[in-house]
């Protein structure tokens, strides 16, 4: 058998448009993924349908996976001939431990390629608004492992090199080390009013900061209660700060939302909010298998009334497949969404809305296997809809992660499929949105929502994602920053 490849790849510090090019391409031939805590799973959506996705991830109190089992799995999946993506939060190259891993491909010759990512010792602080360096205030800087395998974990230093000689510091993962690291800067020599700023989860939207001094900043993460993740900075440069911040003046910086979906891909509303500064969980997560489709009896409807823009694009592929002279249906068009009327547009049809479409007429709805709703029509599958199983841990790690504060329906065909994913990861919805902003998009949407016993919290004046922005900035959320 063929030994495969290998791609030990940064997925940059969490925002998920700052991974590099290279390293979105590797995820999009993977055939397995060894996925760290750091690196936002949100990217794992960019895989092929299949690719078997494995949990690596480390958390302070206990290990999923130790490196020397990470590293045999790598041996063992790129012998049995697959494309493996080793996904790393930030540089693999900072303090990823990349290193042990290239080793143990090399012995077996493995061929592997190293891609570079954004370090979050330099991205966190950016959308802070704090360039390491600067002309005026920092000619240097050094990023520095928080804990190593000395005794109880302290870091062993040069604290005098590190004084002398480096104007910025980025301590990596040291919340718990902090009382020690100022205790040793300020002992070698660096003054006690020196700024230091902790920066969590940095990049995304629910990025949290906190500024003090060498001399205070240990009381202040007592008495905030702050963790890591969070790089710790510290250097005169933090001054900067008030004037150049960016990130948490963006319109829906502090928002964590969980958007209902109905798709197997990111889609263009989660993508608007994210370029607002909000974070995104979008749930649940399917997979769709084509269906072989029958058009003998098409051309007898009056009304053909389509349940998505994807629908849209399995008939028109099937009436081409089969060499039907589209002329030959006399039917009348119908979406069950703007989305859906404009797919039909860009085929050249015009379409109405469901709202509009007359009760009379005989009637064929065109969608997957969900999209059984209405009696008294004939369907057309052409596509088998399933919920994706390997994303169901995936969610309910983020969920742990998050602090969501709002949620949003952007359909009513969402309401369903939303509840059911919550379903099966044993969560009552109730209990889940209890504290939460729950927007709808359309009057459809929010009937829905009600029907199923949940609270709507308002909806945007229309069903756009424009609309719903401005909505959200306009009834904002207590958003702790």
């Amino acid at each position: 058998m063929k030994t495969g490849k290998v791609f030990l790849v940064g997925a940059g510090p969490g925002d998920v448009r700052l991974i590099t090019v290279k390293g979105l391409e590797a995820i999009q031939q993977a055939e397995v993924i060894l996925y760290d805590r750091l690196a936002n799973p949100k990217l794992l959506e960019y895989a092929p349908a299949g690719c078997e996705l494995i949990y690596c991830g480390k958390l302070p109190d206990r290990h999923i996976l130790r490196q020397e089992s990470i590293n045999d799995l790598l041996v063992e999946k790129a012998l049995e001939g697959k494309v493996v993506v080793r996904l790393k939060g930030g540089d693999p190259g900072v303090f990823g431990r990349v290193g042990e891993e290239a080793a143990a491909l090399a012995h077996y010759q493995i061929p592997f390629e190293i891609v570079p990512g954004i370090s979050s010792g330099i991205a966190a602080p950016l959308y802070a608004g704090i360039p390491v360096t600067h002309r005026e205030h920092a000619e240097s800087f050094a990023v520095v492992t928080a804990h190593d395998k000395s005794a109880e974990g302290k870091p062993m230093l040069d604290w005098e090199g590190l004084v002398r000689g480096v104007d910025t510091i980025a301590f990596y993962m040291g919340v718990g080390n902090l009382p020690f690291i100022c205790e040793n800067l300020i002992g070698h020599g660096k003054p006690s009013s020196t700024p230091v700023i902790l920066i969590q989860w940095g990049t995304f939207g629910r990025q949290k900061t906190l500024q003090g001094t060498l001399a205070d900043i240990s009381e202040k993460v007592l008495e905030a209660n702050f963790r890591n993740p969070a790089i710790i900075l510290v250097g005169n440069v933090i001054s900067l700060r008030e004037k150049i911040s960016w990130f948490e003046k963006m319109p829906l910086y502090g928002r964590q939302i969980l958007l209902a979906r109905t798709g197997e891909s990111v889609s263009g509303l989660a993508k608007e909010l994210m370029d607002l500064g909000a974070d995104v969980i979008e749930f649940p997560k399917w997979k769709k298998t084509k269906l072989p489709v029958e058009l003998s009896n098409v051309k007898t409807y009056e009304k053909i009334l389509f349940s998505s823009p994807e629908s849209v694009s399995e008939f028109f592929e099937a009436v081409m497949d089969k060499g039907m002279d589209i002329r030959e249906i006399r039917a009348s068009f119908y979406g069950g969404s703007s989305k859906s009327i404009k797919a039909l547009k860009e085929r050249g049809f015009i379409a109405g809305l469901l709202v509009d479409m007359p009760r009379e007429g005989s009637l064929l709805i065109v969608g997957d296997n969900k999209s059984k709703t209405i009696e008294n029509a004939d369907y057309l599958v052409t596509s088998k809809k399933e919920m994706d199983m390997q994303f169901i841990p995936i969610f309910q790690r983020m969920l742990e992660e998050a602090d969501v504060n709002t949620m949003v329906f952007p359909s009513a065909a969402a309401v369903g499929t939303f509840l059911e994913g919550l379903e099966v990861c044993t969560i009552n919805p109730i209990e889940l949105l209890n504290n939460l902003q729950v927007v709808c998009i359309g009057q459809r949407t929010k009937n829905a929502v009600e029907r199923a016993g949940l609270r709507s919290d308002g909806m945007p004046e229309s069903a756009t994602k424009e609309a719903l922005a401005d909505f959200l900035v306009q009834h904002p959320v207590a958003c702790e920053r």
